[in-house]
């Protein structure tokens, strides 16, 4: 995975179920992570399972969810050309209402 996220990054994403009070419109989308059409966006973590709480659009709108994807599963994806799942740098944390691949 290029630029993969440090414990410190990480632990600045809330816990699991610690949102849960919150609309998923308001959820505050922490991280970014990209590999072609496919965009993952984390909200919540689990540094003992590696384990992500967020939003997955993998290249068809209608498809894309909310629900828990695996740190590892990202860091292992890698497409026949050889591209890998990227961290976004410069994302800016912001609420999932003002994502427009989540809309």
């Amino acid at each position: 995975m290029w630029n993969e996220p440090t414990g410190t990054e990480l632990r600045r994403l809330p816990r699991l179920y610690e949102t849960d009070g919150t609309s998923l419109e308001d959820k505050v989308i922490g991280m970014h992570f990209f590999l072609g059409a496919c965009d993952w966006y984390a909200v919540e973590y689990s540094p003992a399972d590696r384990v992500f709480f967020g939003y997955a659009n993998l290249g068809n709108d209608r498809c894309a969810e909310w629900g828990y994807f695996s740190l590892d599963e990202l860091v292992s994806l890698r497409t026949r050309q050889g591209f890998e799942v990227d961290r976004d740098l410069h994302w800016t944390p912001t609420k999932a209402r003002y994502v427009d691949r989540m809309r």
